[in-house]
């Protein structure tokens, strides 16, 4: 595996993936990481759904592509939807907190780790954030009332140039006390 920040500095939002598939395994390696992903109370909030079935991925492709945006998925070679799932915390916390109280975090944390998991695998990734819901749920024959955290296109980049990242500096976001 290589350094991760390392890794953390080559990921990138894909926005132009090459025509070639992606593989099963890569995809269940990805899904793996994000088993493996850190939650609390060990409550795994999470399923997945990957999408590989070219004809599907094409049609989810679509449904990622509302106003006119995101043209570029059309090319990604799968995609993995992460649904948000009933999360068991301990009876100590249970009493005072809601189920999900924690569970924005833990899919966050799966979301991205699926990203890293992805580029240390050679695969792009893109976080979608707007797509038609329900027909995705009716594609994909996911309970209308199920809770999206993620929708991730996947797939080669066509190309193997990293963007220079625009980010705050460190002083601006960071307070060492």
């Amino acid at each position: 595996m290589s350094n991760f920040i390392d890794l953390c500095k080559r990921r990138q939002s894909c926005r132009e993936f090459s025509s070639r598939p992606v593989e099963h395994e890569k995809l269940a390696q990805c899904i793996e990481a994000a088993r493996l992903a850190p939650s609390a109370c060990n409550s795994q909030p999470w399923s997945f759904v990957a999408v590989e079935d070219p004809q599907l991925v094409l049609e989810v492709a679509k449904c990622a592509q509302r106003l006119g945006i995101n043209e570029y998925v059309s090319k990604a070679g799968a995609f993995i939807v992460v649904l948000e799932e009933h999360a068991v915390l301990m009876p100590q916390l249970r009493a005072m907190l809601d189920s999900q109280y924690f569970a924005k975090g833990d899919l966050g944390g799966a979301v991205v780790t699926i990203c890293y998991a992805a580029e240390d695998l050679g695969l792009g990734s893109l976080i979608i954030g707007l797509y038609d819901r329900e027909k995705l749920c009716s594609l994909l024959n996911i309970p209308i009332e199920k809770r999206f955290a993620g929708l991730i296109a996947l797939g080669y980049p066509a190309s193997d140039n990293v963007r220079p990242k625009q980010r705050k500096q460190m002083e601006e976001i960071a307070r060492f006390v």
